[in-house]
């Protein structure tokens, strides 16, 4: 599978700060449930990523 790959499969994404000053990731799909603690700079570069990626994603769309 790949990131270009369509799957019939429904999941939800929470993105919010964690007690301990990380910024979680948690995505749940059917009984998987997948927590992502990362530092603040890693939350930001990965940030940089997806707002790279919606440039990308919107030009391809003109």
């Amino acid at each position: 599978m790949g990131i270009n790959t369509e799957k019939e499969i429904e999941a939800n994404l929470q993105i919010g700060p964690t007690d301990q000053g990380m910024v979680r990731i948690f995505v749940s799909a059917g009984e998987a449930e997948i927590p992502m603690d990362f530092e603040v700079e890693e939350a930001n570069d990965i940030a940089e990523e997806i707002m790279a990626a919606a440039r990308a994603a919107d030009q391809m769309s003109k």
